[in-house]
């Protein structure tokens, strides 16, 4: 009788988040989702569970920039405060591979960097699919600090990937999720 040894758990558990991110798009839809619908916490590396049930996916699509996640902060204008808790800040691009067609993308945003006390302190571009965003001013957009704040976009994938860039203006980029 043959008998199985055990694993490593860090290889075990960089394997399973490769399977997790290939397996993405044929995952089930959360509850209350439109079929197919991908969610990607931006500013994670293991998946998140957010207070309505939904699946959100972890931030393997970013190739740059940094994360950070505060796990005590209380935000505002939402039913899923969890979502924005962590961001992803100062990348220039997420790419995520997606059927050809037409979607409606949501960009989830919140400050929740301290030293951002006012308007002019985290203002960006953003370009999704060649809907550009200029002069993107965070804090104004969301109405202040700890308010979650979300941008939808209607876009038309043609080449088999969603492609966002992001340029930083004043201080960094900054998002906590895509959808």
């Amino acid at each position: 009788m043959k008998t199985l040894s055990l694993l490593p758990l860090a290889p075990l558990r960089a394997g399973l988040v490769a399977l997790l991110l290939s397996l993405a798009p044929a995952l089930p839809a959360s509850p209350g989702a439109a079929a197919g619908t991908i969610r990607v916490i931006a500013g994670l590396m293991v998946p998140l569970t957010d207070e309505t049930g939904a699946r959100w996916l972890p931030s393997g699509d970013f190739p740059d920039g940094e994360a950070v996640d505060r796990p005590e902060l209380r935000i505002a204008n939402t039913d899923i405060p969890s979502v924005y808790r962590s961001e992803r800040y100062g990348m220039t691009r997420f790419v995520r591979k997606i059927p050809n067609g037409n979607y409606v993308v949501k960009l989830h945003f919140a400050v929740t960097y301290e030293a951002i006390v006012g308007p002019g302190q985290c203002v960006f571009t953003f370009d999704v699919e060649g809907n550009v965003t200029r002069d993107f001013d965070l804090f104004v957009k969301a109405g202040g600090a700890l308010k979650a704040h979300v941008e939808s976009i209607p876009v038309t994938v043609s080449d088999g990937a969603l492609d966002i860039r992001f340029t930083g203006q004043v201080g960094n980029p900054t998002i906590s999720a895509v959808e």
